[in-house]
Order: structure tokens, then C-alpha cells, then sequence
């Protein structure tokens, strides 16, 4: 059985379109996931870089991409009131309710549907209230040591070289964005392939710099 590490944050509508597809992306094989969230944020000011919703005309295109990669695939999917927002109460209350060392599949689920469906304001106060009475979390979310979690989790994510999400992890490798799945899927099968694939990217010489 392999084990995949999840890495993402509920901000990010490919994350979502990725949590949905993954069971079927993944039928038939045997694998274990810890869900990983993370603070997207961190990641963009480790690596200096600007969020896909920060730059007006990809944000106009991601919109757009998402709706239809949700249709083609068969997700339901809502685009938030409002986005960007900030997402550190949902990241939080994820960890808040984790009883194994992670937050399970049910938590995470629960999470995204709540930003992804039903066009609502996602950091709502009311909505997250009624989102936080119906999880239950065993600790308080505004804990320090949920934060600590989170935290944790960021850096974990970056030690790893994860620069974006949703990114999986497993054997080592690391697997970016929702068109990851079917690569993934391949390292989990063993696919020789993938094997050059690896060393054909590590031979290449770093060019120019800006």
C-alpha cells in the first residue's frame, strides 16, 4: 500500500476539483492518503510569489477554467461570493478536528463543499460558526497548538519542495495540480516511465536567470 500525502489549502479551486477527483483518479489501486492542509499563502511568500487571483487576468481565466474542468468531469462546483478570502479559520478548524495526526477525508470534504458549492461567502462569520458546530472539533480552533499544526504542516510542505497545491507527495516525488492525477496514478502503478521522465528533468542545466 502506498501512502500519498495531500498537500492543500481550501482557497484553491483546483485543490477542490482535485479532493473530488482523486477516488476516482486512483480506483482499483491500493493507497492510504493523509490530508495535508496548508497555508497556500506561506508557500507563495516563500517562493516570492504572486497568487493566481492576485493577477487580473488570470484570475478572470482560472474562474473560468475551474467551471469547466468541474463540468467535464461531473463535480459540482459554485464559484465563492468572494475570492480570494482568507482561509486560515477553515485550515484551522481542519486541524482543530483531527483525532489521528491528520484531519480525515469527512473533515476535509466538508470543508471544501462548504467554499465550493452553494455560492456563499466562504469566511462568513454565521457560515463558519454553523461549519464549526457541525464538525465538532476536538480542540479549539483558535488554539495555539492547532496553529502550531498548521504551522507545521507549511513547513513540512516546503522541506518537501512543495511550491503549489494541490501537491501530492508520495515515494518521494512530488505530484502538482489536478492534470498531476494521471502521473500519480502511474507512480502508484510503478510505470518504468516515470523513471526517465525523473532523470530526463533532473539532467537539465539551469539557464537564464532574471
Amino acid at each position: 500500500m502506498k501512502l500519498i500525502d495531500f498537500h492543500f489549502d481550501f482557497i484553491s479551486p483546483y485543490a477542490y476539483l482535485a479532493f473530488e477527483q482523486l477516488p476516482r483518479a486512483l480506483e482499483g489501486l491500493s493507497y492510504q492518503v493523509s490530508y495535508q492542509p496548508i497555508l497556500f499563502a506561506g508557500l507563495l511568500k516563500h517562493h516570492g510569489q504572486l497568487g493566481p487571483a492576485e493577477i487580473t487576468p488570470k484570475r478572470d481565466w482560472t474562474y473560468r477554467q475551474v467551471l469547466w474542468l468541474a463540468r467535464e468531469h461531473g463535480i459540482a462546483m459554485d464559484l465563492p461570493a468572494a475570492h480570494p478570502f482568507n482561509p486560515l479559520a477553515l485550515l484551522r478548524l481542519a486541524w482543530a478536528c483531527a483525532r489521528r495526526g491528520a484531519p480525515n477525508r469527512y473533515v476535509c470534504e466538508t470543508i471544501f463543499r462548504h467554499v465550493w458549492r452553494g455560492g456563499a461567502v466562504a469566511d462568513d462569520a454565521a457560515r463558519l460558526q454553523a461549519l464549526t458546530t457541525q464538525l465538532a472539533p476536538a480542540r479549539d480552533p483558535a488554539g495555539e497548538a492547532v496553529k502550531q499544526d498548521l504551522r507545521a504542516a507549511t513547513d513540512a510542505a516546503l522541506a518537501a519542495g512543495v511550491f503549489g497545491v494541490p501537491t501530492f507527495t508520495v515515494d518521494g516525488r512530488l505530484f502538482w495540480g489536478l492534470d498531476a492525477l494521471p502521473m500519480l496514478r502511474a507512480q502508484i502503478e510503478g510505470h518504468a516511465g516515470l523513471d526517465a521522465v525523473w532523470d530526463a528533468a533532473a539532467s537539465v542545466a539551469q539557464g537564464a536567470r532574471r
